[in-house]
């Protein structure tokens, strides 16, 4: 048995002080059923918490830290400029140098603007989409999370009933009324829909989910979601704040070949700092202020630590030889072993992979393509075999619904030493 003494110590003490002593509800471990982690330190692909113990993380900061934790060189950079100053509110240069890395590499975005946070990266690209067309009720998809802004808190009624109900008290009604939220994957649903509607500023979506776990949109629903757009003058802006720069060099957009009118990101471009960014066409981001009439601000926005550190990360990734396609291979090799160790363990499950985001889903279904589907697993089992893995001193997302991440700097060893706990959890689990 694992000793967390000092985690528990340090988990009930910040009860006293932060809600529910975390201040990002699924560290709460809540749907586990066990003591949160309390983590220390990270290096590599491993972190110890605060007692010591060491875990193979395949979270890494939810997707971010695709060259894993405190790299050399953007630690380096980092330091670099913390030494010249952390915050400014004043434009430096750095910020245009990552705006030209980050425009070179991403299809169809000619400007970018950062901010601090993928779910301000989302608000605002929602609300330069509304000024841009002069529409303004937005299509989202039933399981897409994009952030905790009101108006995006929402899953839609039964069929396609208009009528929302939030996933959050303190979200007024009203800000749902321009909000429409549908089934993923639907296409001739969907289809119907857009070419109903004439009030339709934009369509969001994750062009792969990772918040109900990993369901990627399917070819033919990306492209009619594209084809759709285009006839009726709808913005189409994809959600990369977790595939962005982790599937390619240029998202889910060269991985579908789909240009969007509009792409969020965050997370990874920030090297493991916070960041988010929103960009597209010319046209389109020349609304915003202060050349436009859509507002849009932020003291912290092109900080320039986080600016440096993503810099950093994106040279050390475009100068890495065989960067996806070493992700991918360790990916497969994980992926390929949990489908082995399923069989020989007789446990019911699905496994969604998209490069190197995968999720194990214990249910009785044979596919998970909606959130529908993805509802019908078995938590309590996840629950279970998450407690086994991470006594094995492997830690993997504390919820069915998220991913796991697999990162350049997970070796091969580890991953077979990940397959043979896999194996011995599943085989409790029967």
């Amino acid at each position: 048995m694992t000793i967390r003494t000092k985690s528990e110590n340090v988990y009930i003490a910040s009860c006293c002080v932060i809600p529910g002593g975390v201040n990002s509800p699924v560290r709460s471990f809540k749907e586990v059923g066990i003591l949160p982690m309390v983590v220390k330190s990270g290096k590599g692909d491993t972190i110890w918490d605060i007692d010591g113990n060491p875990f193979i993380d395949y979270c890494m900061s939810w997707g971010a830290l695709m060259l894993g934790h405190a790299e050399d060189s953007i630690v380096e950079k980092v330091i670099e400029q913390m030494r010249n100053g952390s915050s400014f509110g004043i434009t430096t240069e750095i910020e245009g140098k990552f705006a030209e890395k980050i425009t070179s590499l991403i299809p169809g975005m000619d400007k970018i603007r950062f901010v601090s946070s993928g779910t301000e990266a989302t608000m605002s690209a929602i609300r330069l989409a509304r000024g841009y067309t002069g529409k303004n009720t937005i299509l989202k998809f039933n399981g897409n999370y994009h952030g905790h802004v009101d108006s995006l808190l929402v899953q839609a009624g039964s069929g396609v009933a208009l009528l929302s109900q939030a996933s959050s008290l303190g979200v007024p009604q009203e800000a749902l009324r321009h909000t429409v939220s549908l089934p993923y994957n639907n296409v001739e649903l969907i289809r119907s829909f857009i070419q109903g509607r004439d009030d339709l500023a934009a369509v969001l979506l994750e062009p792969i989910a990772a918040n109900m776990g990993v369901v990627p949109a399917t070819q033919e629903f990306i492209t009619m979601l594209r084809e759709e757009t285009e006839k009726k003058g709808i913005l189409l802006i994809f959600d990369e704040v977790i595939t962005g720069f982790r599937l390619a060099k240029g998202g889910a957009q060269e991985y579908y070949g789909i240009m969007p009118d509009l792409t969020t990101l965050g997370k990874i471009i920030g090297g493991g700092l916070p960041v988010g960014a929103y960009g597209g066409r010319s046209e389109i981001m020349d609304m915003l202020a202060p050349i436009g009439p859509v507002y849009q601000a932020g003291t912290l926005s092109g900080n320039p630590l986080a600016m440096a550190a993503g810099i950093a990360m994106l040279t050390m990734m475009k100068d890495t030889p065989d960067f996806y396609s070493e992700l991918e291979r360790k990916a497969a090799i994980l992926e390929a072993g949990i489908r082995k160790n399923l069989a020989e363990s007789e446990v019911k499950g699905v496994i969604n992979r998209v490069g190197s985001m995968m999720t194990l889903f214990f249910t009785d279904e044979s596919q998970v393509t909606s959130l529908d589907e993805a509802m019908k697993s078995d938590t309590e089992k996840y629950a279970a075999f998450f407690k086994m893995t991470l006594e094995s001193g492997i830690y993997i997302a504390p919820s069915q619904f998220e991913c796991l991440f697999i990162s350049f700097v997970h070796t091969d060893k580890e991953i077979e030493y990940t397959l043979a706990a896999n194996l011995k959890a599943l085989k409790q689990l029967r």
